[in-house]
């Protein structure tokens, strides 16, 4: 029998999507739903464990944690990326990773709650509703406004063309920007500089690494317009978090819409928490009974392949 950890199934999902009756005798299941106090407290935990399901960027999967586990031959993550793994470190080790499909429409979708949130002060209106107030705050519309969109990929090709039908402008700045394809959906490329300085929201659809970790900062946000509003459903690190809070506190830009942070779960006293001007979303982004189920199902047949010597959804 093999022993699987299931990590970080902070809303207890994993059993309500997999029969696991159906595995007994075969798998030994047991669900995490709290996260590792630290690497140390994990490896505790893991140490009789063979194989790892994993929500993408939750736990370090790091080269002390990898060489602290002998018995862990197989990893399943949720999506086909995951820089939360040490891949060489897998390697050499011989463990197999693997990944699922992922849908990349509830991102988008959660971005336009962010804006709309913004622009029609929905948090603070339905606050004041259940203390009974009425017509507490005058919004904006969002017909003629500029959305910037820092990155056009698919996520960003779906805001966009929401966008649109919105009745707003378009632009857009990416290092990659395929300008045909911004062509194609009437969107207009646009340098970094001039974007910030421009458009009305800046929301960012990039994938993190060297080149985007603290694109946005101090320098930049003090580009942006003060009646602007900066959205990030795509990984915290890509803004300075400690220079977005001085900028929200001086006003410099009207307020954030975030589903993302430099830590997570975020602590219960961040400052951020405490700014009016910011509306928080817990990282629920990706969270769909859809994008759940296809990513434990999926895990599964991974398993099942890997068993059968053939394992699907490598990750190299």
């Amino acid at each position: 029998m093999i022993n699987v950890a299931v990590l970080d199934d902070y809303q207890e999902v994993f059993q309500q999507i997999v029969d696991t009756k159906k595995y007994s005798g075969k798998y030994n299941f047991k669900v995490f739903n709290e996260p590792f106090e630290n690497e140390s407290a994990a490896i505790v935990a893991l140490e009789d464990f063979e194989a790892l399901f994993i929500m993408r960027e939750r736990t370090q999967i790091s080269k002390s944690f990898i060489n602290s586990l002998p018995k862990l031959r197989y990893i399943m993550t949720s999506g086909m990326r995951n820089n939360a793994i040490d891949l060489e470190a897998a390697k050499k080790n011989k463990i197999i990773v693997c990944g699922t499909e992922i849908n990349p429409n509830p991102a988008a979708e959660i971005t336009w709650a962010l804006i709309l949130g913004l622009f029609r002060n929905i948090k603070q209106e339905i606050d004041n509703m259940f203390q009974g107030y009425w017509q507490t705050t005058i919004g904006f519309e969002l017909k003629g406004k500029l959305l910037g969109l820092i990155g056009l990929g698919k996520i960003g090709t779906q805001v966009a063309k929401v966008a649109k039908a919105f009745g707003m402008e378009v632009c857009a700045w990416s290092e990659n920007l395929d300008l045909s394809h911004a062509n194609q959906i009437g969107v207009l490329p646009m340098s970094k500089e001039d974007l910030l300085k421009t458009a009305d929201i800046v929301s960012i659809h990039v994938v993190l690494g060297d080149r985007y970790k603290n694109l946005i900062t101090k320098k930049e946000l003090e580009m942006m317009k003060k009646s602007s509003f900066l959205i990030n459903t795509s990984r915290g690190q890509i803004i300075n978090e400690n220079d977005l809070i001085e900028a929200l506190k001086d006003e410099k830009i009207a307020g954030v819409g975030l589903d993302v942070y430099d830590k997570e779960p975020l602590p219960q006293n961040h400052k951020l928490r405490f700014l009016p001007n910011a509306l928080l979303l817990p990282h629920i982004g990706y969270v769909t009974a859809e994008n759940y189920s296809k990513f434990y199902l999926q895990m599964i047949e991974n398993l099942e392949g890997c068993q059968e010597n053939k394992p699907l959804r490598l990750i190299s």
